[in-house]
């Protein structure tokens, strides 16, 4: 009995140091990857690749001394950055965009192109935290990011020298940050939102991934890693949810998925749509996969975020 009892408890003790070791794994590959450090004008090239139309744009921003930036520091004391960009004349009308996992605010420029160059509306285009020239430990995965993007909000009047209104855009990652941010106590010069391919939280996101990428279930690992981003982050994976933000969002959100997403699911985006009260929208984009919604739909992607826009803008 004593030897089946030490052995018993050999491998609880076993089974816990595994699931702790691949816990503080999992954490680290998720939200502390190696990130190739890009100057801006490299991250402009790889840009320019895939969407060869914003390069006059973009370099004539620069050679005119039109594309600025500046540092703020957030309330835990993280430096923070953004890109803004006014309208060829004086508007209120301004776009906030939100990139995604791994990318950076130069990665938003083809969105911003699109708001700037095409709609003459004033962007503002934040790094998030960890990302292009932003501190930060390590991804928030749009959690704490959401509380960024309001900081940026509220500091926009001083930068654009103006009382703006606000739509905020966002993509993936940046898609889940504009959810979880509309679920907050806003400003009343934010209008409406947009979140292209955004997942409903986080723990779905990395469930998904666990599943796809390492055949894992959820349980216990994942219960582990996010109890272990709780006690080094302050968040946990399910209270990090878009789904439960959009619950108590009143304003206008366009919701918009690829058909072909495998890395955020084409099917978390019908619970997220059914959760918001109108007004709302939905844009199921035949042949989509993750992200790439603008870049193989340009026309269309323009239309309907103009169509979106001049409903809920004015």
């Amino acid at each position: 009995m004593k030897k089946w009892f030490q052995r018993t408890l050999y491998i609880i003790i076993t089974l816990f140091l595994i699931v702790g070791l691949m816990s503080v794994f999992m954490l680290n590959y998720a939200l502390k990857p190696q990130l190739k450090a890009y100057t801006p004008e490299e991250s402009a090239e790889l840009l320019f690749k895939q969407y060869p139309h914003t390069r006059f744009w973009l370099d004539s921003l620069v050679v005119n001394k039109a594309l600025k930036d500046t540092f703020i520091y957030n309330q835990e004391g993280i430096k923070i950055h953004a890109y803004y960009v006014f309208a060829s004349q004086p508007t209120s009308k301004t776009a906030v965009l939100v990139h995604g996992y791994t990318d950076d605010a130069i990665g938003m420029f083809p969105i911003g192109y699109m708001y700037n160059k095409e709609f003459d509306y004033n962007i503002l285009v934040p790094d998030l935290q960890y990302h292009g020239e932003s501190q930060g430990k390590a991804i928030q995965m749009g959690w704490k990011d959401r509380l960024d993007v309001l900081e940026w909000i509220q500091l926009a009047p001083t930068l654009l020298q103006n009382n703006p209104n606000i739509i905020v855009h966002g993509i993936s990652m940046g898609a889940a940050t504009t959810m979880m941010l509309s679920g907050e106590i806003l400003p009343k010069n934010i209008k409406c939102f947009i979140e292209d391919c955004g997942y409903t939280s986080v723990w779905d996101e990395f469930a998904s991934e666990a599943k796809v990428r390492f055949n894992l279930p959820s349980f216990p690992l994942l219960n582990a890693t996010s109890w272990l981003c709780d006690i080094i982050y302050g968040w946990n994976f399910r209270e990090a949810s878009a789904l439960n933000a959009v619950k108590k969002c009143s304003l206008p959100m366009f919701f918009i998925h690829g058909d072909k997403d495998t890395f955020v699911p084409t099917e978390m985006v019908y619970p997220l749509y059914e959760a918001k009260e109108e007004p709302k929208e939905l844009w199921i984009v035949p042949n989509a996969a993750h992200a790439v919604s603008y870049r193989d739909n340009r026309e269309e992607y323009t239309h309907r975020v103009a169509n979106f826009i001049k409903q809920h803008m004015n």
